[in-house]
């Protein structure tokens, strides 16, 4: 009788050390896979080449110029795209290495359809530059009025905008504000985007992208709010430094590229469209050198060439200025222009070939 005792009581023993065991190895702080993964989603083998070699007017510089005393500071204002940051529940700080909680679902707005699906549209006659300069800048042979199509970008700061004016002054396109961060909606996106594509102009929206909320639910939020039209330029993806913002993270780089890549991993695979990437040269230099090369870039660069702030990045939009003047605004608008000819910038706002085949 005490032999089978002593066995059940070695037995016990043996469960219980096990159990500490696995408890101790669970309490220990071992490197665990981030919370946000995505499906990955194919990608072309070669990289994003800028569409018309001919109009590249400067070669790429070895090395960042040095800024002219008397030329404006590539980002004398904080923010590019979206003029300032608006998120209307921010997250509370939390360390890098934690994900911030989710906001409740009652901050999140009901689904919106502005639009239906159209055929695609193919782009229409071009409106050659017609745009004047608050703060204007001598390019040289590197001048943006050298290239055809112009365009602008747009948020709640513009006011009510003037589409059929800002059209026949020299906007082709226009990329409108849609949302920022996990909750807020641009609240002029919605007559934005109807009344840019009533005056004819090609339209694309972009998000700006909050570095306290999770990728995932950016993603979702701008989807939940972007229609998905054929005809529609790519969507955009705003990533800077935002001093002025209430979250003050500043992800490594390691963690920047992850987050942007599931945020436009999502917007790909929605929408069949590769995602834009905006940015500023801080931020470029910060985390984007290097990256991403099968994805179109949008450049900011308002005081010299892209080839000269972004040593050999190919791009696709090049934002020249944040001091326009036109009829169709009050006040000031980014003006930007398209690396093409009106050629190109027809098959491929037209979706009739990739910005790669454009050479």
């Amino acid at each position: 009788m005490r032999i089978p005792g002593v066995i059940s009581f070695l037995v016990a023993s043996l469960c219980l050390a096990g159990c500490t065991s696995t408890a101790g190895v669970d309490a220990l702080d071992l490197q665990k896979p981030s919370n946000e993964t995505t499906s990955s989603v194919i990608r072309p083998p070669a990289p994003i080449t800028a569409a018309p070699k001919a109009m590249a007017r400067s070669a790429p510089s070895d090395e960042m110029a040095p800024m002219a005393d008397d030329a404006p500071a590539e980002n004398t204002r904080p923010f590019g795209l979206a003029e300032e940051e608006t998120v209307a529940f921010p997250a509370p700080e939390l360390p890098d290495s934690a994900e911030p909680p989710v906001e409740p679902a009652a901050l999140v707005s009901p689904p919106r359809l502005l639009s239906r699906a159209a055929p695609p549209m193919l782009a229409g006659p071009v409106t050659h530059y017609g745009f004047r300069d608050a703060k204007p800048i001598n390019f040289g042979k590197a001048s943006p009025r050298h290239l055809a199509v112009h365009g602008v970008d747009v948020s709640r700061w513009q006011g009510n905008v003037n589409w059929d004016k800002l059209r026949a002054q020299g906007a082709n396109f226009a990329y409108i504000k849609a949302t920022d961060g996990g909750d807020h909606l641009d609240p002029m996106f919605t007559r934005n985007w109807r009344n840019a594509d009533a005056a004819g102009l090609k339209r694309g929206a972009y998000h700006f992208f909050y570095w306290c909320r999770t990728a995932g639910e950016q993603a979702d939020w701008f989807i939940r709010n972007v229609p998905k039209v054929d005809g529609a330029l790519p969507p955009v993806i705003d990533v800077e430094w935002n001093g002025e913002s209430s979250c003050k993270r500043r992800p490594s780089r390691e963690k920047v590229l992850e987050k942007m890549q599931v945020f436009m991993d999502k917007l790909e695979r929605h929408y069949g469209q590769r995602p834009i990437i905006y940015t500023a040269p801080d931020f470029y230099r910060d985390n984007l050198r290097g990256e991403f090369l099968d994805y179109p870039f949008w450049l900011r660069a308002v005081a010299r060439h892209p080839s000269k702030v972004y040593p050999d990045r190919k791009w696709l939009f090049w934002q020249y200025s944040g001091s326009g003047l036109s009829h169709g605004v009050t006040g000031r608008i980014d003006l930007n222009v398209f690396h093409g000819d009106e050629r190109q910038w027809r098959a491929w706002a037209g979706g009739r070939i990739s910005i790669a085949d454009a050479d």
